[in-house]
């Protein structure tokens, strides 16, 4: 048994020791560390909104080339449409 409380001394001094010492020492490093994290996260989250901002614009983008395609598509569709079925007649007999 008394072996047992040795080693049971030993953890809880250990442990007594680390909780005091984290006490000591979490109101200097704490702020520390906030002061380094702050800026890195801050940068991180600007760097994330120019992103999407930048992804934004590319999308309204192509959605207005898409538009002026389609529109041009069906202008060249109103203009002739005999054109279209001429075309579509003759691909549509293969000569034998």
């Amino acid at each position: 048994m008394g072996l047992l409380d040795n080693g049971l001394k030993g953890n809880v001094v250990t442990g007594l020791a680390i909780g005091i010492g984290a006490s000591i020492l979490a109101p200097v490093v704490i702020p520390l560390a906030a002061a380094i994290v702050k800026p890195l996260l801050k940068a991180t989250i600007k760097g994330g909104i120019l992103l999407y901002e930048k992804g934004q614009e590319a999308v309204a983008e192509a959605g207005e080339v898409i538009e002026d395609l389609a529109a041009e598509a069906k202008a060249e569709l109103a203009q002739a449409p005999t054109e279209t079925g001429s075309v579509v007649s003759d691909t549509a007999r293969p000569e034998a």
